[in-house]
C-alpha cells in the first residue's frame, strides 16, 4: 500500500530546506536586532522561529531514518547540520528514536525513547516515592515546560548507556559545534541576548515537539500489548494517531500529525505523509484527533490493562472507590 510514497524527492527535500533554513535565519537575525530594544519585542519572532525550528526538526529525523534524501551521504550531512541547529546529536538521538519504533506499544519494552507510563497494576504496586514521582514527572507542567528544557540542554549533552562509538563521537562533535557556535554569537550579539533567546526558543520549540510526540501515542483509545500479543502493524495504525491539524501548524510541524502512516512506514519522507494517508481508505479508521480534543490527552496518565484504555487519575480514584 505504501511502497510508492517511500522514493525520496530531491527537488522537495531542497525546496524545504530553502523555505525554512531561509526564513529561520532571517528571524533569528530579526530577534538579536529587537532583543537590543526589548524582550518583549523580540517575543513574537522567537514564536516564529520556534516554530521553524519544530520543522527543522523534522528534517533531522527523516534524515535519521534515510528518508529525506535519497544519498546517505546527503541526510548524514543535513541531518548534523539540522541537528546541530536543534541542539540534538544526530546520529545518537536517531539511534535511541529507532528503538522507539521497534518498541512502541510494546509494554515489555518501555523505558527508551519514550514518555515514561505505567500500567494500573504497577501504579498500585508501587510504593509511595515512586507514585509521586511519576505523579510530578507526568504533570504538564513538568512534561512540557521544564523536562524539553532538560531534554535538550543537558541530557543530549551526553550519550546513554549502550550507545556505540558512532553515536558517542556524534555527541561530541555536536557539543563541540554547539560550543563554536554560542562562542561566535556571543561575540556578535553578547552572552546575555545569546543566553534569552535560546533558553526562549527552547522553551517554545521544546514544549511544541514534546506536546506532538506525546499526543501522537497518549490516547484514550491507544494500543499497548504485551510481548506475544504485540503487532507492529497494529501498534502503527492503532497505538500512533493521526493528528488532524489546522495547514498552517501541519507545514510547522513537518506534517509528523499523520503519525499512523509514519509508524507504518519510517521511510516515507514528510512531504509524501499526506498524500499516502488521503490516498488510501482504510487510513481513515485509524485514530483522529483535532487540535480541540488532543488536549484531553493532558489528564491522561496510566494505561489501563483491563479496559484497554488509557486512564486519568481522577478515574482511577472512581475505580477503586467503586
Amino acid at each position: 500500500m505504501v511502497d510508492r510514497y517511500r522514493r525520496p524527492s530531491h527537488a522537495r527535500a531542497i525546496w524545504q530546506l530553502t523555505n525554512t533554513l531561509l526564513p529561520y535565519l532571517f528571524v533569528w537575525y530579526l530577534m538579536a536586532r529587537s532583543i537590543s530594544v526589548s524582550y518583549w519585542l523580540m517575543l513574537p519572532f522567537a514564536v516564529i522561529a520556534a516554530g521553524l525550528r519544530v520543522r527543522i526538526f523534522i528534517f533531522m529525523h527523516d534524515c535519521g531514518h534515510g528518508s529525506f534524501l535519497r544519498s546517505q551521504r546527503a541526510n548524514s550531512i543535513i541531518g548534523w547540520v539540522t541537528g546541530l541547529l536543534t541542539f540534538t546529536p544526530f546520529q545518537h538521538w536517531s539511534w535511541e528514536h529507532a528503538i522507539h519504533h521497534r518498541t512502541s506499544g510494546n509494554l515489555n519494552r518501555r523505558g527508551q525513547g519514550d514518555i515514561w507510563t505505567m500500567t494500573v497494576a504497577e501504579y498500585l504496586a508501587s510504593p509511595l516515592w515512586r507514585r509521586l514521582a511519576y505523579r510530578l514527572l507526568r504533570h504538564p507542567l513538568i512534561l512540557l515546560v521544564i523536562a524539553p528544557t532538560v531534554q535538550f540542554v543537558i541530557r543530549e549533552r551526553f550519550p546513554t548507556s549502550g550507545a556505540g562509538r558512532r553515536e558517542r563521537r556524534s555527541v561530541l562533535l555536536t557539543d563541540l559545534g554547539l560550543l563554536l557556535m554560542a562562542v561566535a554569537l556571543c561575540r556578535l550579539i553578547g552572552f546575555s541576548a545569546w543566553l534569552q533567546i535560546e533558553l526562549t526558543l527552547m522553551f517554545l520549540a521544546g514544549a511544541a515537539g514534546v506536546w506532538l510526540f506525546y499526543v501522537q501515542h497518549q490516547f484514550v483509545d491507544a494500543y499497548w500489548a504485551r510481548d506475544e500479543k504485540w503487532d507492529y502493524t497494529e501498534a502503527a495504525l492503532s497505538g500512533s494517531s493521526f493528528y488532524n491539524l489546522p495547514g498552517i501548524l501541519r507545514w510547522f510541524s513537518g506534517n509528523i500529525g499523520f503519525h499512523h502512516i509514519h509508524h507504518l512506514s519510517p521511510q516515507i519522507p514528510n512531504y509524501h505523509l499526506r498524500r499516502c494517508h488521503y490516498a488510501e481508505p482504510r487510513f481513515a479508521r485509524v485514530p483522529t484527533l483535532t487540535l480541540a480534543l488532543s488536549f484531553k490527552s493532558a489528564t491522561l496518565r496510566l494505561w489501563d490493562e483491563q479496559h484497554q484504555r488509557l486512564i486519568g487519575f481522577r478515574l482511577l480514584k472512581t475505580l477503586r472507590s467503586g
